[in-house]
């Protein structure tokens, strides 16, 4: 079961997140589940593996903005990374471990639900 504490022990910062929910812990966490439920995950992954950065970025970039009002310090830190790295590329690009960093701490905080 998603808690706060549990959100808090996996990296999140919650005291931010709550903060943006008035600090209302349900409406939180069930932002939180929405958030990492979100279809960009899926269209990034794809987007990855078919080197398209137009439509990477564009994943990366709606997930900056969800994941970063949900403060998930863990997802959040590399996709922001990615965001900037596919910013303005056409072509494939070389994103290191960015992509295992997200969804690794994607799979983790899923893990809570």
């Amino acid at each position: 079961m998603l808690t706060v504490d549990a959100l808090k022990d996996y990296g999140a910062n919650t005291q931010e997140g709550l903060g943006r929910c008035f600090n209302n812990e349900a409406f939180y966490l069930r932002l939180v589940g929405m958030g990492l439920a979100d279809k960009n995950f899926d269209a990034l992954r794809s987007a990855l593996d078919a080197g398209d950065a137009k439509a990477a970025f564009e994943a990366a970039h709606a997930l900056k903005g969800s994941i970063g009002n949900l403060a998930l310090t863990p997802i959040y830190e590399p996709v922001s990374q990615l965001t900037e790295l596919l910013r303005g590329q056409s072509g494939p690009v070389d994103a290191g471990d960015l992509p295992d960093q997200i969804f690794s701490a994607l799979d983790k905080a899923r893990s809570l639900l």
